[in-house]
């Protein structure tokens, strides 16, 4: 089963960039700056027991791992205690890893969580490489990140080694024959087996309403009496129905690159087709080509890679149809990387698929020696918790036709993504659509930018409207790219961080061109 685009934060080539670490610690490292050992003043939130409620957290310097060396500065971790069954509060415990980097001025308003997005992305190893983009908040702010039940230091789960996960990118993704629909679903079905056989008892227990309830015990335990959050892509899902649940504890919020909340599985589909087709479209011309020709031209290449895959440079590997997919998604994400996918179009109309196939590599996180990263294990967990509805081949392939006619190039990727991402699941979902009505929240800033590949403009308006009459309120980039904030635009970082810092909320329908 190709990991197919869901709704990832950030590149997945930058986040193999960040500096990780965990959160353990030991009492030479210790380095609290006599803060952490405060106990929790915040209101509590309801339900949850004393032990858990009145903890504290023994922030200490981070420690790396091989795979990922501690971060420069002043990080510190540490490890948050749960429920693992937020209906049964009382019983057995989740440990959470979070990092932290103290607010570096005098008039410090509290912490600002940051979630980057997925589901499945790690807070813990993005944060310190995301510090420079939000150094203005990081005066006033502790800035503060978590890797969410079932994602890396906080019981991450590994659904398959990485031997199967190589040998599964040869599946086909858009299955033509019957014995290649057989091979897609039982490569998914496989996937799930896997998936429930890691993480047991956790499967049950890591939806977006956990983790929202997660983050209100870290509030609490934070010592904040508002929850000041920045959530990006899946992050504006997760921020949305933490509003929901908790609209008396909304501070000042940020949702950048944000999630349609009125879209079911097929709807987020097809959102992701047109978001990933429009910004093929802009990319195209930019480079001088005519959108609908250039869409043509690398259709019919992913058509000739169906029947031939490419030789690479990569001993033993070559350019599947799937893996060119996956590579020209990746540089989508961001408008610096359309030089990238212009040369590995490039060689690979001459016959090399070595540079879109090292696209491929860091979109699915493979190192150089072989070995993969396990957010997508993460995602798929989250996700097919999260979500009711399970497409059929037969239901899949009555819409492929609009899928392919809303994107020829992306459409029958994603459209075949519904029928294969949760098949089989070992577990049922629990919605069609989250519920983020927020009525009595104090304004969330919603940030929508025009050329989202991953999270279509056009969600932005919806979640605004769900989030409620003069909670939601809108800000609009007309830009390129996966998020905002960060991304060139002077307009959209002052306003954030007027929001942020001042508390001064824009007017709704706010354009910065």
């Amino acid at each position: 089963m190709a990991r197919l685009v869901r709704w990832t934060a950030l590149t997945a080539a930058a986040a193999l960039l960040t500096a990780g670490c965990s959160g353990g610690s030991s009492d030479e490292d210790k380095d609290d700056g006599g803060r952490s050992s405060a106990a929790p003043s915040a209101a509590a939130p309801s339900g949850v027991p004393k032990a858990l409620a009145s903890q504290t957290l023994d922030w200490a310097r981070c420690k790396g791992t091989d795979e990922a060396p501690a971060p420069d500065g002043d990080w510190q971790c540490a490890t948050l205690e749960a429920p693992l069954d937020w209906s049964d509060p009382d019983g057995e415990t989740i440990d959470l890893a979070l990092i932290r980097s103290r607010a570096s001025g005098d008039d410090r308003i509290g912490s600002l969580l940051f979630n980057f997005g997925g589901p499945g992305g790690s807070g813990v190893s993005m944060m310190p490489s995301y510090a420079d983009t939000v150094s203005s908040l990081h005066q006033r702010y502790d800035l503060v990140s978590w890797d969410p039940r079932g994602v890396a230091a906080s019981e991450g789960v590994r659904c398959r080694t990485d031997g199967a996960i190589e040998a599964a990118e040869s599946v086909d993704s858009t299955p033509d024959t019957p014995a290649e629909e057989q091979a897609y679903l039982k490569d998914a079905a496989n996937f799930g087996k896997g998936c429930e056989k890691a993480a047991g008892k956790l499967m049950e227990h890591v939806s977006t309403t956990d983790t929202a309830r997660d983050m209100d015990l870290m509030r609490h335990v934070l010592g904040d009496e508002k929850l000041h959050y920045f959530g990006i892509s899946y992050g504006t899902e997760l921020g949305g129905v933490y509003a929901h649940l908790f609209p008396q504890h909304v501070g000042r919020v940020i949702l950048d690159a944000v999630v349609d909340p009125d879209a079911d599985t097929m709807g987020h589909a097809e959102n992701q087709a047109r978001g990933f087709q429009r910004a093929l479209d802009d990319y195209l011309e930019s480079t001088g080509q005519e959108p609908g020709q250039g869409s043509r031209k690398i259709a019919g290449l992913l058509e000739r890679l169906d029947a031939e895959p490419l030789p690479t440079s990569s001993p033993g590997r070559k350019l599947t149809q799937t893996l060119a997919f996956t590579g020209i998604v990746l540089p989508l994400y961001s408008e610096s990387g359309w030089p990238a996918l212009t040369s590995a179009l490039e060689a690979a109309e001459k016959g090399d698929g070595s540079e879109l196939l090292a696209l491929a590599d860091g979109y699915n996180e493979r190192d150089p020696s072989g070995r993969y990263g396990t957010t997508t294990h993460s995602q798929r967990v989250i996700s097919c918790l999260d979500d009711k509805q399970r497409p059929t081949v037969e239901e899949t392939k009555k819409l492929l036709p609009r899928f392919e006619k809303v994107s020829p190039v992306f459409g029958a990727f994603l459209g075949w993504d519904t029928a294969g991402w949760c098949h089989d699941w070992p577990v049922a979902g629990q919605h069609e659509t989250p519920e983020v009505s927020a009525p009595g929240a104090a304004p969330i800033l919603v940030v929508g930018n025009t050329g989202d590949p991953a999270t279509p403009y056009e969600g932005a308006r919806r979640m605004a409207d769900e989030l409620g009459k003069d909670v939601g309120v809108v800000l609009t980039w007309k830009g390129e790219g996966h998020g905002a904030y960060g991304s060139g635009s002077d307009c959209v970082d002052s306003a954030v961080d007027a929001y942020l810092l001042k508390g001064t909320v824009p007017k709704d329908g706010k354009v910065c061109s």
